[in-house]
């Protein structure tokens, strides 16, 4: 009996492990698409992720001879390298030649002269299904611009590595901001090309307009695949580690807790200057390409090791509540930032007042089941 329950659970590994490697994404789907961009002018929101194989999808296209005009960059740049929060600049791709222009920073929504010229915007950016990561913002004002210039929007979508489960408060409209512009919780369980239904579908876009939406599918997959990611999505998310704890870390951001920026292993290690927080010790520094002015640089900092931890399928926080205890400085052991993250102000004033993990995230549950509902709408995978 023993013998016949292992080679179930072998099997059943053995044929996740290769729905997961059968995996392709839009892009890698030219067939589907490069009808619809014969003889158009293109613009590309694309970063360092829009890959086909081993090539941009941007030197992709132009060796099949699709006219791009210009490529629109979000944050951390078209290349990814740029710090978290770091200006985006205007210019030329030295490869192609083509304009990079900036939607990050001052410029978050591409001007009418910006789209001029414009018949189809591709978006290609992969996401890790968090409501605070910007890129799902940048598509969100993409869609608008191009909606009111009567633009196509295509997204070519990529898996969602957080796609298994939703979970966290319901972000409140009154405290929308660029790191949470939509009524959804934290981890959303949608993939962009769901999302970008989901914002035409419930009139989310400024004056109701709604985009010339089409959506490439990415194949084999489904919201149980475990997927992770070929290429860092960003600067300080760099392995699939980071981006299961993302979700439950990424609030100590809001607070003077260092999630391990300016070391080799942000989003896994948490700490502060102050022996109290825990054992295990680290020191921020300066690294280009990843972070450059990292919190508490040069300091040694104490608190956890998460690299080994299995993080559940769960917006954890455990670790929030902890050091917030740890800390004993009440009220101000938060700061402003952390309302943009939480979306609302309860989450705060539910940890003051000592709340537990378990009768906060009971709290979310009335939020959640009518999310779900929306959500259920705008599914492309089981």
């Amino acid at each position: 009996m023993i013998k016949i329950f292992l080679g179930i659970i072998i099997s059943l590994v053995i044929t996740f492990q290769v729905n997961a490697q059968q995996v392709k994404t839009g892009a890698e789907q030219m067939n589907e698409y490069l009808p619809m961009l014969q003889g158009k002018s293109v613009g590309m929101i694309v970063n360092h992720t829009s890959t086909v194989g081993q090539t941009h999808l941007v030197d992709s296209l132009l060796t099949r001879g699709i006219r791009i005009r210009k490529i629109f960059a979000p944050e951390h740049g078209f290349r990814g390298d740029a710090d978290a929060g770091e200006t985006v600049k205007s210019g030329i791709d030295t490869k192609t030649g083509l304009p990079i222009i900036s939607l990050y920073g001052s410029n978050k929504k591409p001007s009418k002269a910006q789209l001029e010229g414009i018949d189809v915007l591709i978006f290609d950016i992969q996401d890790v299904g968090v409501r605070f990561y910007t890129y799902i913002s940048t598509m969100h004002y993409a869609m608008e611009a191009a909606a009111e210039q009567n633009i196509a929007f295509l997204v070519l979508d990529r898996p969602n590595p957080l796609g298994d489960y939703v979970d966290g408060p319901v972000l409140e409209m009154q405290h929308s901001s660029f790191v949470g512009m939509h009524p959804i919780p934290v981890v959303h369980g949608l993939t962009v090309g769901e999302l970008a239904q989901m914002i035409n579908g419930e009139g989310w876009l400024q004056n109701e307009v709604k985009a010339r939406l089409t959506i490439i599918k990415a194949k084999d997959y489904t919201h149980q695949t475990r997927y992770e990611l070929p290429i860092k999505p960003s600067p300080n998310l760099p392995n699939y580690q980071s981006i299961r704890l993302y979700p439950s870390l990424c609030f100590f951001e809001g607070t003077a807790i260092s999630v391990g920026r300016g070391t080799m292993e942000p989003f896994q290690i948490i700490g502060f200057p102050d022996k109290k927080y825990g054992e295990f010790s680290f020191m921020p520094i300066s690294i280009e390409g990843m972070s450059k002015n990292p919190p508490h640089e040069n300091k040694i900092c104490y608190g956890l090791d998460l690299r080994e931890v299995n993080p559940p399928a769960k917006l954890d926080l455990d670790y929030l509540i902890s050091f917030y205890i740890k800390s004993g400085k009440g009220e101000s052991f938060f700061n402003s930032y952390f309302l943009n993250l939480a979306g609302t102000k309860t989450l705060k004033q539910q940890i003051i007042a000592g709340m537990s993990a378990e009768a906060i995230r009971n709290s979310w549950a009335p939020g959640l089941k009518t999310y779900d509902t929306i959500r259920s709408k705008y599914l492309l995978y089981p």
